[in-house]
């Protein structure tokens, strides 16, 4: 079994890249050949994503991988979840609106008006998430929803300009609400319920399937071979990301951490108790019909957040400047906010935020940039270590270990901060788990490799490094 090159079209909602991937029983190598900005854009009706900019990005990106690597055996494509665009004919009828815009709110007033969250939650297994597909759907403009033949998700939108097939991947269709829990087939009986056309929702494709073969224009202006094709991944970057976390899954809890923080268990049945709903823990689809128990914590998008605003107003900021100022700061000198709170999910202000929550508690706000970067880090910290506790209960796994993949993988003091506070020790990477995670589905797909998930993470531990922080004593 010889190895061989894929390329993974990776959208995150900073970034994109475009990675070419070498696999083969004892190799699992990188070599990222585009990367690209993805900034929202706000127009007059909302936010949204430029996601014809994406796509002309990731063309640009497989043309240079196509160029230096004319054997590829296959595309695949992740990206965030929830977010979609609306088609009549084939056609796109507007720029995707970005989860975050404000209309989301008007949706979940309407679907909860006709079924309530406990039992969507017996539905689809879903925790309550305001920008969730169904809420997002509700809100949609009807006479816009109307014009619609087709809902096509990111990734899904990008592999059918691709190839012309118009399919929904699992891994990502389960983030939407509209997906039976108990058997991962659309809900027709709740899509009629929540008045959506049924016709908007295209056929299923699993991780692994060959979605179809480049258009013949497309492959021409890439300079392909007619027979390259795209191959459905875990499709939902979470789900690529787990497929790539070195971990035993009886023995350790995941977080992939970047502008969200997805805490949680993988799980082989699902987790649809009363306990469950409580704590607002979801199950998403995962590679092999695994079960991503967990729950989305804020991530790293408030720190983000906040270094955007000081830069707009005009102080030049060096992360790893400000983090090693943060670890400086007493950890007992800073208040521990709730990351989770509705006020950090839009753009703004997050210090003025962080010092709104702490008057309302008579607490003493943080006084300096390192400050308030030490107060993110330690409520990012408390929330990931509560949350891995709260999964290891709910999904019945003995955790004894936390994996940190994604870019919060590079901050050391986050790391040390949740060993400290879960007294656990941490795993941390690799940093690219996601699109080794797609990478690993299509080697699997195109015969480079073979096995279980447990097969594909024994690749990762023995190819890629990780960095272990151990809890303070």
């Amino acid at each position: 079994m010889s190895a061989g090159a894929v390329a993974a079209v990776d959208l995150g909602a900073t970034s994109g890249r475009v990675i070419v991937g070498r696999i083969g029983r004892d190799t699992l190598e990188m070599e990222q050949v585009a990367r690209f900005a993805n900034d929202p854009v706000p127009a007059g009706d909302g936010l949204h994503w430029d996601v014809l900019s994406l796509y002309a990005a990731a063309l640009a990106g497989l043309r240079t991988a196509v160029r230096a690597h004319p054997d590829l055996a296959s595309i695949g494509i992740d990206s965030w979840a929830v977010d979609y665009g609306l088609m009549r004919g084939g056609r796109l009828l507007g720029n995707p609106f970005h989860y975050r815009d404000e209309r989301t709110a008007r949706g979940v007033d309407a679907v909860h008006a006709r079924m309530p969250h406990a039992e969507l939650f017996e539905r689809n297994g879903l925790q309550f998430l305001p920008f969730n597909t169904l809420y997002q759907l509700a809100a949609e403009d009807p006479a816009v929803r109307g014009l619609a033949d087709r809902m096509l998700l990111i990734p899904d939108l990008l592999g059918s300009w691709l190839t012309g097939q118009t399919r929904a991947e699992q891994t990502n269709a389960s983030t939407t609400g509209l997906l039976r829990v108990l058997d991962a087939r659309w809900d027709d009986e709740l899509v009629a319920a929540l008045g959506i056309p049924r016709a908007l929702l295209p056929d299923l494709i699993a991780p692994g399937e060959a979605l179809g073969a480049l258009r013949p224009e497309v492959a021409a202006a890439l300079g392909a071979r007619a027979d390259l094709g795209v191959t459905a991944v875990g499709s939902h970057d979470t789900a690529s990301a787990v497929v790539a976390v070195p971990m035993q899954p009886d023995a350790a809890a995941y977080i992939s951490c970047g502008t969200w923080g997805l805490v949680g268990v993988e799980v082989e049945h699902l987790v649809l108790t009363p306990d469950a709903l409580h704590a607002n823990f979801t199950n998403e689809g995962g590679v092999d019909r695994r079960v991503r128990l967990l729950r989305n914590v804020m991530g790293l998008w408030v720190l983000t957040e906040t270094v955007r605003g000081w830069e707009r107003a005009g102080e030049r900021i060096d992360l790893p400047t400000l983090l090693e100022a943060a670890a400086a700061v007493p950890a007992a000198s800073v208040p521990v906010v709730d990351i989770d709170d509705p006020r950090f999910l839009p753009p703004g202000d997050m210090p003025a935020r962080i010092d709104a929550w702490c008057a309302e508690r008579d607490l003493r706000a943080p006084q300096s940039r390192a400050e308030y970067a030490r107060t993110i880090i330690e409520s990012l910290a408390a929330a990931f270590a509560d949350t891995v506790r709260t999964a290891a209960r709910l999904g019945g796994v003995d955790v004894r270990t936390i994996h940190i993949v994604g870019g919060g993988a590079l901050n050391a003091l986050l790391c040390q901060r949740v060993a400290d506070r879960s007294g656990m020790p941490v795993l941390a990477g690799p940093v690219e788990a996601t699109a080794l995670g797609n990478i690993l589905v299509q080697g699997r797909a195109a015969g480079f490799v073979s096995g279980s998930l447990e097969a594909l993470r024994d690749l990762v531990a023995r190819t890629q490094e990780v960095r272990r922080f151990t809890p303070a004593a």
